[in-house]
């Protein structure tokens, strides 16, 4: 079956014309695959997908990305970031080059929590990935989370002396008491998608669900790699956000609770 991918002129400059046609036909495309930029599954059958070319020294590797996150690209890399990569994606993608792997993707950690600001108790949700973020096409080693997110809306804080501001177009999707999903505007103004989604809806308690029904919202702070760490007790979490806040490596927006 033919697949509802966008092979760009510059991937089919790479490529080739039969393999970007076989891709087209359906011949050499996934049906669902991980998105090279948000992590979550995707279906080239079902949705818009395209295809991004990482291109090493010596090594070049397909891969699949939503087309609301990613357009169809090639993207320069160091031969060692494709090398040191830990996780394979082949299965859901054409590998040039059969025993390579992609550059490695960093994941979302997501840590629910009860954050007191003014004497009042709000749920949040922590965001710290595993790695550095860049930017689409970046072929740096820098770590761009934090300006991609101001850039969405996030407001930078130095300190938590009261609640964030809400983000328009974003949400928190709680279903039978589990967490689903973050969601954020749609590109093409559609339907919200999942800037993050659990690969199987994550627990909250009681008192997390119960403070997320009475504000009807919820607070992310998002830091940077390093700056938080897995903290084991709610108290021990807060004095890392406040000491990631002092450091400028923390920003914050409240979002619109969507569930029960």
């Amino acid at each position: 079956m033919p697949r509802m991918l966008d092979v760009s002129d510059e991937v089919r400059a790479e490529i080739g014309d039969e393999e970007a046609d076989r891709l087209l036909a359906g011949e050499n495309a996934p049906g669902s695959y991980d998105c090279t930029s948000c992590r979550t599954q995707g279906d080239s059958e079902q949705e818009h997908t395209s295809t991004v070319l990482f291109i090493g020294d010596e090594t070049a590797v397909l891969a699949f990305a939503h087309a609301t996150c990613l357009p169809s690209q090639v993207v320069q890399v160091t031969e060692e970031q494709l090398q040191g990569a830990v996780k394979s994606i082949t299965g859901d993608t054409v590998d040039l080059d059969p025993g390579k792997v992609v550059p490695e993707q960093a994941v979302l950690g997501v840590t629910s929590g009860l954050v007191l600001i003014a004497g009042e108790l709000h749920p949040a949700l922590v965001v710290e990935p595993t790695g550095p973020i860049a930017r689409p096409g970046a072929t740096g080693l820098g770590d761009d989370f934090l300006p991609l997110l101001i850039e969405q809306g996030f407001m930078p804080l130095t300190a938590i002396d009261a609640a964030p501001s809400v983000l328009q177009g974003w949400s928190v999707l709680l279903a039978v008491g589990q967490l689903h999903a973050v969601l954020q505007p749609s590109a093409n103004g559609g339907q919200p998608v999942a800037w993050w989604q659990a690969h199987q809806p994550l627990q909250v308690t009681e008192s997390w669900r119960a403070a997320a029904n009475k504000h009807q919202q919820v607070l992310m702070f998002a830091a940077p790699v390093g700056s938080i760490g897995r903290q084991p007790r709610e108290d021990l979490l807060r004095d890392a956000l406040d000491k990631a806040a002092a450091n400028g490596k923390l920003v914050a927006a409240a979002m619109p609770l969507a569930g029960t």
